[in-house]
């Protein structure tokens, strides 16, 4: 692996980084040599990851981040920026997806998934951006899902709620001059968020089209991409899906 010394290399934030899209783009991004700092509830998971990554010659360091919290998500950043001054790219990944039909009127389920997917989003954003405008320079990478284009049963609420994270990204690249703001829509990504579904019929459905899907390395590929690019050149948005799907 490269050391993180390099002219290039970047102070990366990413949240829900104990699994999944949110691992694999930690792992690549290593690889490329930046400085870390991995998000997540799961500390013990979100810990292994980061020593995982140290041993095999990158630099990671874990905080505990709970994105429905103002403060947690403060937190994680503040950490971030007095271990390393400053902070280049904040990586918006953490989700959950507890797919149901609305008549099963899951409302919790409803709930959880505003805060997480919309507002866990927001509040990162919130906590990042005045930094990144005093800097001058930053990048803000938020991962919504095919599903943030598309509608399909049982995903009414997930799909609202990824179509408001396009349209809250699109609407801060617009404002924005010195900022760079990327939205990645994957497509079906082998993940944990199908375990979440509680809906055991929708679960199984779910997990029987996972046969066709991409491994979530694909999609941190694809973040790395839009992060190597150089300071002028904003990739607004990426849709990274399996070419089987329809």
């Amino acid at each position: 692996m490269t050391a993180p010394t390099g002219k290039g290399a970047k102070v990366v934030l990413i949240t829900g980084a104990s699994s999944g899209i949110g691992e694999a783009t930690a792992r690549r991004l290593a690889v490329a040599g930046h400085r870390l700092v991995l998000g997540a509830r799961r500390t013990d998971r979100v810990s292994a990851v980061a020593k995982d990554i140290v041993a095999a010659g990158g630099s990671a360091v874990h905080h505990e981040l709970d994105v429905t919290s103002r403060d947690s998500a403060r937190s994680f950043v503040q950490a971030a920026r007095e271990r390393y001054g400053r902070v280049d790219v904040l990586v918006n990944n953490a989700g959950v997806m507890p797919l149901s039909r609305l008549d099963a009127l899951k409302v919790d389920e409803w709930d959880r998934m505003i805060d997480v997917n919309l507002r866990g989003v927001l509040y990162g954003i919130a906590a990042v951006l005045p930094l990144m405008r005093a800097q001058g320079s930053g990048h803000i990478v938020n991962v919504s899902s095919v599903s943030g284009l598309r509608v399909d049963p049982t995903a009414a609420v997930y799909s609202a709620t990824k179509f408001a994270v396009r349209a809250l990204s699109e609407g801060l690249r617009q404002e924005s001059r010195d900022l760079r703001v990327t939205v990645v829509s994957p497509g079906f990504t082998r993940s944990e968020l199908a375990d979440g579904i509680s809906d055991s019929a929708v679960r199984e459905a779910v997990r029987g089209a996972m046969d066709i899907a991409i491994p979530a390395a694909a999609v941190g590929e694809a973040i790395a991409y839009a992060v190597a690019q150089p300071d002028d050149v904003d990739v607004s948005e990426l849709v990274v899906r399996p070419t089987a799907q329809g």
